[in-house]
């Protein structure tokens, strides 16, 4: 029975036997180890990065008494859902995701992670539900995640098509809406994608 620690677009966690190309955690544990049941806050601090499977050979038991490990389809996922590169084992992406943000956003000043977390924060949730941000398609990146507005789901928009997403991959190539979408991945993390970050698609994409 697959554990509900894969992590949907909008931040949700679910079960699934898809295997994710990354994992991560939210600053901690919040699943009960003994029963592997999860809180109704399915976080711990503002810190929610998205890390490499393999690191340095270190083993986990997943759900263990450490943190609580999440699992994402992909980085265009992990962005989405509010989460940014690891500073340990993805420390060349996380400074490039720093920078692009910086370009984007017109910072002057480099900011910490933890600032970074901060807005990461404000922008991604709206208390426990996710926070959407109403943008027009033409205006948007590569990598930027979308509701689908014509049916249950989310689309990711990619060299002028909209992907529709599944937890094991992209699984339908659709003409991209037009007008104004309801996105999901937070508007610093738009703006690092602008900027020219370049994140991790799975190989369905």
């Amino acid at each position: 029975m697959p554990l509900p620690n894969r992590v949907a677009p909008d931040g949700r966690l679910f079960a699934d036997p898809a295997r994710g190309l990354l994992f991560g955690n939210r600053g901690g544990r919040f699943h009960d180890p003994q029963t592997q049941d999860l809180p109704q806050r399915t976080y711990v601090s503002r810190q929610w990065i998205c890390c490499v499977l393999a690191f340095k050979g270190r083993r986990r038991q997943v759900w263990g008494q450490s943190y609580t490990e999440l699992f994402f389809c992909d980085e265009v996922t992990a962005l989405a859902a509010g989460h940014r590169p690891c500073m340990e084992c993805r420390r060349s992406d996380a400074l490039a995701y720093r920078a692009a943000m910086m370009r984007g956003t017109g910072l002057a000043a480099t900011p910490s992670f933890p600032e970074i977390d901060r807005r990461l924060d404000a922008e991604r949730r709206d208390g426990r539900n996710p926070r959407f941000h109403l943008v027009p398609v033409v205006d948007l990146p590569a990598g930027s995640m979308i509701l689908r507005e014509d049916a249950p789901g989310f689309l990711a928009l990619k060299d002028g098509h909209a992907l529709l997403w599944s937890p094991s991959g992209y699984v339908e190539r659709l003409k991209p809406p037009q007008g104004i979408a309801r996105v999901l991945t937070p508007p610093s993390t738009l703006a690092a994608l602008a900027c020219g970050y370049r994140p991790l698609w799975h190989p369905g994409a």
